[in-house]
Formats: C-alpha cells, structure tokens, sequence
C-alpha cells in the first residue's frame, strides 16, 4: 500500500534527521574552544594533566571514532554525566525533568485547541461581520507579539498588581500545582492558539462553500448540525495537522517560558547547560527535543488516514 509505504518513508527520514542532529550537535562541540577534560579538570590545570584527562577520556581518539560511540551509547539512553554540580547521569537528569515539559507543552496545546477551534468556527460563521473582525483582530495580536514580551506583561498584571498568581515554581507550594502553571501554560498556548483560530476559520470558510453543505441548507438541516457535524468535521483535518506541529514547537520552544518561571523541565536544563557549557547536557536535550518533535509528527500523519477516508483511499 502507498499508505504504509509513505509512513516507512517519513520514519526512514525521522531517523535520517536525528542522525543529523546528533551530528551537528557532537561537531558544535568539537569545534568550539576548550574541550570536556577542560571543563571538567579546570582551565587553572596544567597542561599535563589536562592531556592525562583527555587521554582517559579518549578524547585524543579521531571524532568520527568518538561519535559513532556517542550515537551508540545515544540509542541505549546514555548521554553520559553532567560536568557540573552532583555530576549525576544526564538521562536521570532529563528523566526528572521531561514530565514537566511535555506536562506543560500538553495542557498549552489543549487549551490553544479549545479556544482557537471554537473561535475560529465562530469567525466563520460570523463572517465579514463585527465578530469575525475581532477574531481576526485577537488572532494577528496572538501571531505577532512573542512570549518573552507577553511573560513579563501577564506576571505583572496577575502576580505583581493583582497579586493572585505567584511568579515562579516552587519547591514548597502551599497550593495545587495548577495554581502555578497557569500562567506558563496561558503564555504558551497564545501563539498556536493564534495560529489555530486563524487556520480554522479559513477552512471553515472554504468548507461553508461546498455544495455538500449547500444542499444540507436545502435539506433543512438545523444551523448547529450543519456547523459542527457536517462542515467543522471536514474542515479540521488541516487544523489537527497544525496541533501536531504546535505540539512539537511547544515542547522543543518553551525553554524561555520554563525559565522565566523556574518550571523543572528540560528546556530550563537546557538553557542553563548552554551557559555553563555542560555539554553531555546539551547535546541529550537537543536530541529529546528533536526526537519528540520527530515522533509527534510522525504521530500526526499516521492519524490523519484513520481521521480521513478519503485520505486512505488516495494512498491504496
């Protein structure tokens, strides 16, 4: 079937790109300054023992050698141990860490989902009229303005003047979690939300003109049916495919949002890997990252033919 076919093919080229990742990410570190017997013996250590260090490493080994080794131990979970602090395994680290951001990253998507369907079938019917123009007015508000100018806004409206809302994760929370994520998880569902409406809409729109729901108008079929039934179920297949790549940017994009609020998630380990240069660190979060974008995409287009019968009859 070309149906099977054409997924093999999307998961070879999964593959292909993690491959690729995991390369650009082992050479980033292999061309840029100092090394990890460096980082972790101290720049102050003389360069005998920073050579003794390399060597029991095998760091004085060619790199092809070294990263085949790496993309093995990869496979198997071990990225190694972090160079800083307790120097603990990295995959404990992100085994610790992960809940948090596909925790976070699901909620966004949920919530982006729910209000962007709903306000973008509400655009359609309404359209050209004073309801749709709002939308639209929310929707492009929501495309332009990022999160790193809308966190620091809504923190200072609901945690600084309002004072209802605490400002970051903490370690001894005196309420339900939800309590502190539900400013992460808002700031982080406002641009797919913005996305979605917007797509919505504009296949509603397209759906609306079809002559099948032309002649459920002729039918008399009730404004409700007709709307949800019969038009929003053929007009969200594009906007399942689009939750599925705004899932995947949620979790590999909200590494500024775990930051500002001190959320424990990998994209917090991340950023705080980038600036101590704990690369073991760094190169497993990029690859998570980019495997579980990967995998919901993958997900997405394996959904889509269950969702879709004429899809199904195209491929075979």
């Amino acid at each position: 079937m070309k149906l099977a076919k054409a997924l093999v093919m999307r998961l070879l080229f999964g593959v292909l790109s993690l491959v690729f990742i995991s390369l650009v990410t082992f050479m980033a570190d292999e061309l840029a300054p100092g090394d990890a017997a460096t980082a972790i013996i101290g720049e102050k250590a003389t360069p005998g023992a920073v050579a003794a260090l390399r060597q029991e490493m095998g760091l004085d080994r060619p790199w092809p050698i070294r990263y085949v080794e790496f993309v093995g131990r990869a496979v198997q979970g071990d990225f190694g141990k972090s160079y800083y602090g307790t120097k603990e395994p990295v995959s404990t680290i992100l085994s610790q860490n992960l809940p948090m951001t596909i925790r976070v990253a699901t909620m966004a998507i949920l919530l982006a989902a729910l209000i962007g369907i709903s306000l973008g079938t509400w655009a359609a019917v309404r359209q050209n009229r004073g309801a749709d123009r709002f939308v639209l007015t929310l929707s492009t508000l929501g495309v332009t303005i990022p999160n790193f100018v809308l966190a620091p806004i809504l923190v200072y409206i609901f945690a600084v003047q309002l004072d209802r809302l605490p400002t970051t994760w903490a370690v001894d929370r005196v309420a339900p979690d939800i309590y502190y994520l539900i400013l992460p998880v808002v700031i982080l569902s406002l641009r797919p939300m913005a996305l979605l409406t917007r797509l919505t809409r504009s296949s509603m729109i397209e759906t609306l003109n079809q002559e099948f729901i032309r002649l459920a108008v002729a039918k008399g079929v009730p404004k409700m049916r007709l709307v949800l039934r019969h038009a929003l179920r053929n007009a969200i297949l594009p906007v399942i495919t689009a939750i599925g790549t705004s899932l995947g940017f949620l979790l590999t994009g909200s590494f500024i949002v775990e930051t500002a609020f001190a959320l424990p998630g990998i994209g917090r380990e991340g950023i705080e890997a980038i600036q101590k240069g704990d690369t073991p660190l760094i190169q497993a979060t990029v690859l998570v990252a980019g495997a579980l974008f990967i995998g919901i995409n993958l997900l997405v287009d394996l959904l889509i033919p269950i969702l879709d019968p004429r899809v199904r009859e195209a491929a075979v």
